[in-house]
């Protein structure tokens, strides 16, 4: 059964790694385009979008991908840069059997990566993903010259997908001597975030709008908003927007140049909908998402769930239950009455709308929401290291919930990209969580030396 199967090269959003290290290397993307290209071929369909960010290594995996999807009989339709939600929009309304971005999200410029999408703009189910990698243990076989793929490039794809950001909120929302700061990360929604706020009429200034190839979410966009909230104070603007690389995730500023994080944008995009009667069950989050919410929620009758970290998690309870709203505290927000997948673009959009529909500044909308002090640390540990097995750690746990009592909350997972253990302490005071947090670790600690 594929379940039981261990995945060798996907990981929870596709393939990421290094430039030049196995397995983003131009050989590997080439077997890749090849290995997909036979998946789909084989399902009796044909055509393939390709994306990508900025970064500049896109150039030398758009070229691999397309070679290797051609040499498996598979036309081709090039996007150029567009942003990750922006492919999987276009992969739906253009009937691709499957889109490709080409994209490390927001890493560094010297990582890249592929995320997949199936025809209905939606992540690639497991069977297809294991499909792929009994491929790539295939001989590469080229078809014949009569029967390889064409390229061709899509040259509207910017205009089309600018439109489908617009179409998300209401025609009668005019943003008319509105300022808003939009801050592209230097990636994918370079030419495109701007132009989405322009046309709806607001004043835009545009930082992290300039991509050289290397400069993609260098001190910049949703993971660094620190450029953005001094853009907003200084231009005097109404709010600011951060995107990351590829556009999937947002980090807001208000005019006092607070940020708004993921679980306050998730909060008042839900509120929204609650207004209107528009949303459908409850809200869905992750384990790191802030207590705050949760019982924000709660007191305006919204029901709240927890998924594991990853965006994947979030749409998998979503689809599951037939809910609309989800998200995580990084900003990558899920509004599946609107679009398939997260998207900063539109999930802006949505905040917009939440302002100008009850008459209240981005300030006053997070304010019903108050944030409850968390303490991360990272403890080092052995990769074989049993966190859960050790009574000693769970008693410390037990401990800490008893002080916390049904004001906080203690979360304790190990990484699932580096050798830590996460030890998160939540609470009323920032004291007595950080306290804790550092108790529990160096529970942790001494539990290693002992082993």
């Amino acid at each position: 059964m594929s379940e039981h199967r261990k995945k060798r090269y996907f990981g929870t959003d596709g393939i990421r790694g290094k430039v030049g290290e196995s397995p983003i290397t131009p050989e590997f993307i080439l077997k890749l385009g090849w290995a997909i290209g036979r998946v789909m071929v084989r399902a009796g369909k044909d055509g393939i979008l390709i994306g990508k960010d900025t970064r500049i290594s896109g150039y030398m995996f758009e070229s691999a991908l397309q070679a290797g999807l051609s040499a498996a009989g598979v036309n081709i339709r090039l996007l150029g840069p567009m942003p990750t939600p922006g492919v999987a929009y276009l992969t739906r309304t253009l009937h691709a059997q499957a889109g490709i971005v080409i994209s490390a999200s927001h890493n560094p410029f010297y990582d890249n990566g592929i995320k997949f999408f199936s025809s209905e703009g939606a992540k690639l189910p497991d069977d297809i993903e294991f499909a792929i990698e009994d491929e790539l243990d295939k001989p590469m076989v080229t078809v014949d010259s009569k029967d390889l793929g064409k390229a061709r490039r899509i040259v509207d794809a910017a205009g089309r997908y600018i439109e489908f950001c617009k179409s998300t909120v209401p025609a009668r929302i005019n943003l008319s001597g509105v300022k808003v700061v939009v801050d592209c990360a230097h990636g994918a929604t370079y030419h495109i975030a701007p132009n989405v706020f322009i046309e709806l009429g607001a004043t835009v200034i545009a930082i992290g709008n300039e991509p050289n190839g290397l400069n993609i979410n260098l001190d910049c966009g949703s993971t660094k908003p620190k450029a953005l909230q001094a853009a907003v104070v200084e231009h005097q603007a109404d709010f600011g927007i951060a995107l990351d690389g590829d556009g999937d995730r947002l980090i807001m500023v208000d005019h006092k140049g607070e940020e708004v994080d993921g679980d306050e944008i998730l909060f008042i995009i839900a509120q929204s909908r609650r207004k209107t009667d528009s949303l459908v069950g409850s809200v869905v989050g992750t384990v790191m998402s802030n207590l705050g919410l949760e019982h924000a929620l709660r007191e305006s009758g919204v029901g709240f769930q927890r998924a594991l970290v990853g965006d994947r998690y979030v749409m998998e309870i979503l689809k599951r239950e037939g809910w609309m709203i989800g998200g995580e505290s990084s900003g990558h927000i899920m509004c599946l009455d609107r679009t398939t997948t997260g998207d900063g673009i539109v999930s802006a959009l949505q905040v917009i709308s939440a302002m100008f529909e009850s008459d209240c500044t981005l300030h006053e909308l997070k304010s019903g929401m108050k944030k409850y002090p968390q303490h991360l640390v990272n403890v080092p540990t052995e990769k074989s290291f049993d966190l859960a097995g050790s009574e000693v750690i769970n008693q410390a746990i037990r401990d800490v919930e008893a002080e916390l009592s049904d004001s906080g909350r203690v979360l304790l997972r190990p990484s699932g990209t580096e050798p830590v253990v996460r030890v998160m302490v939540e609470g009323i005071e920032i004291e007595q969580v950080t306290r804790l947090a550092n108790q529990l670790a160096e529970v942790i600690v001494e539990v290693q030396k002992s082993n």
